[in-house]
């Protein structure tokens, strides 16, 4: 006699092909197969899916507020919410990416966790499935759980249905075989897992283009038929970041399965007004509070160091709080290819010395048709590449393979290695001055010494202060020349990775240098091109090199 358990197989295989009003469940519970209850009596079939209608109204209906000032009412959707569950359910080519960006405060967890209980419980479930959700920290991937443990406690049906596991951040329907979980960057890599629905929780908080956890989960999908991933956040501080780089691929339109929606304010718009706020916050009118939120506009414009934040959380942009050397889009307009700086009849330099693993950077500068053509070399040490990659969330490893970046065998910078490179360089173009730290060149000449003489070092190579005195003026040539079109840089990866990075130290605008201490990522690019700049005769009067040393 078959048993109870090959029974309900038998049922699944058939689940496809239901009779009208046939409900098929299948669980792992042993024992007599339990009545279906009132809050999964609507899943439909997999096969047929659902739509951004149905999905709103079994919101609505199912799910009651758990907190806050409407506390215990039944969920009411906003117009916007609702258009955004159409775009995303309603994709006549399917979905299998949507991002919804917009500032803080705007019911971003409450709609990631109605949008879980669809997918767990409600008329997105799939037998047997598994669903996640991901964040940074421990503290914000309990959040969604949280929120979401809490709407099916408010649920006279919910509540019968689901089983809330605080202990591993879980919920299970047993019923269904469905289970939710939720998962940080701060656990162990998550493989060997196979989501049906994922939720990535604030990606704008990833540093850089690379996100261990969340590369896991993406590509733990081959499995399933038709996975799908939601990803809410606020904006990232740069191009560079992760989810900034995925907005702007969705934008180009290269894939019709990924949907997104961008809540903005336009960067040359008055940031203080209401008009403007409302842009970012489609909740504007809704459930946010206004009068605090215009008291952040009040408070950002009368302190300016509250602005970059300000800008960030409240208007959604792409702001550093830090204070940024150069704007994403000055330093984009500045990527024009560069020419060959062998042709030129002198070039100048700056080289960044890194300590023993850290990135070791030089960058040759020379004037074509009165613009200041930049060509930057890197190296790294070969063994650890992939560990530098996943700690510093750059794909450098990558960066090998095309070419940008250059590596030395063993598991630190070997200066002989930098030495024979900067020879073969420097053996092909006209160097009149190339500008250096001091402290680690000590250990560099010895080896540059193999292919100079003391003269020549002496006459080509400039010890260059890494103080305000040194800086500032090399900054203030280097930011004109960005601001005026006339620096050309290539679009190189790296030296694009150290601009987003670079961020200036001062005391007031004549004294400032970059900080590597207050930069979030490497910098070295940039400090070697400010280096460049500084002894290159780049303004109207000669260069005074003596009063470089600083």
């Amino acid at each position: 006699m078959a048993s109870w358990l090959d029974r309900k197989i038998r049922k699944a295989r058939r689940r496809d092909e239901p009779r009208d009003g046939a409900k098929v469940y299948v669980g792992p519970k042993r024992g007599r197969p339990r009545k279906p209850t009132p809050a999964i009596d609507k899943a439909p079939a997999r096969k047929q899916r659902a739509t951004g209608d149905e999905i709103i109204e079994w919101i609505e209906r199912k799910c009651y507020i758990p907190e806050g000032k409407y506390i215990g009412q039944q969920f009411v959707l906003g117009e916007w919410q609702k258009a955004e569950i159409r775009a995303i359910y309603d994709n006549p080519r399917g979905t299998r990416r949507a991002i919804l960006s917009f500032a803080r405060k705007n019911g971003k967890t409450a709609l990631a966790a109605v949008l879980l209980l669809v997918h767990l419980i409600g008329p997105m479930a799939i037998p047997n499935s598994n669903m996640f959700s991901t964040a940074q920290s421990r503290e914000q991937a309990a959040l969604i759980f949280m929120l979401a443990a809490k709407i099916v406690r408010m649920s006279p049906e919910l509540r019968g249905a689901v089983i809330v596991r605080e202990s591993t951040k879980e919920l299970v329907c047993q019923e269904l075989g469905t289970r939710y979980r939720a998962l940080s960057a701060e656990a162990s890599t998550a493989f060997g897992l196979s989501p049906v629905f994922m939720i990535h929780d604030e990606l704008g908080q990833v540093r850089g283009p690379r996100s261990p956890l969340y590369e896991a989960m993406e590509t733990a999908t081959a499995a399933q038929e038709e996975p799908l991933s939601v990803i809410i956040s606020t904006q990232a501080p740069t191009d560079a970041d992760l989810l900034s780089i995925l907005i702007d691929d969705a934008l180009a339109g290269h894939d019709p399965r990924v949907v997104v929606k961008l809540y903005t304010a336009p960067v040359t718009a008055d940031p203080f007004s209401e008009e403007t706020i409302r842009l970012a916050n489609p909740a504007f009118d809704e459930f946010i509070n206004q009068v605090e939120v215009l008291a952040m506009a009040d408070d950002a414009r009368r302190m300016p160091s509250r602005e970059a934040e300000y800008r960030n959380l409240v208007l959604n942009q792409r702001v550093e709080a830090s204070q940024r050397f150069v704007s994403p889009a000055d330093w984009k307009a500045c990527a024009l290819p560069v020419g060959d700086l062998t042709q030129c009849a002198e070039v100048y330099g700056g080289l960044d010395l890194s300590a023993a693993n850290d990135l070791t950077a030089m960058v040759l500068i020379g004037k074509i048709d009165g613009i200041w053509h930049m060509r930057p070399w890197f190296w790294l040490p070969e063994d650890g590449i992939f560990d530098r990659a996943r700690t510093d969330h750059v794909p450098y490893d990558l960066w090998v393979k095309q070419g940008y970046l250059e590596t030395v065998p063993g598991n630190s910078i070997a200066y002989d290695k930098v030495a024979e490179r900067v020879h073969q360089i420097l053996s092909v173009h006209k160097l009149k001055k190339c500008a250096f730290d001091r402290w680690n060149f000590s250990y560099f000449k010895p080896w540059l010494l193999t292919y100079y003489g003391e003269m020549w070092i002496t006459d080509h190579f400039v010890e260059f202060g890494q103080g305000t005195q040194s800086m500032s003026p090399a900054l203030r040539e280097f930011e004109t020349r960005i601001l005026n079109r006339e620096i050309a840089h290539g679009d190189n990866p790296i030296l694009n990775m150290c601009a987003a990075n670079a961020v200036v130290e001062s005391k007031d605008e004549a004294n400032r240098k970059l900080s590597k201490k207050k930069s979030v990522g490497r910098i070295d690019g940039m400090v070697a091109a400010t280096m460049a700049i500084g002894v290159a005769p780049v303004g109207a009067g000669a260069v005074d090199i003596s009063a470089l040393i600083g």
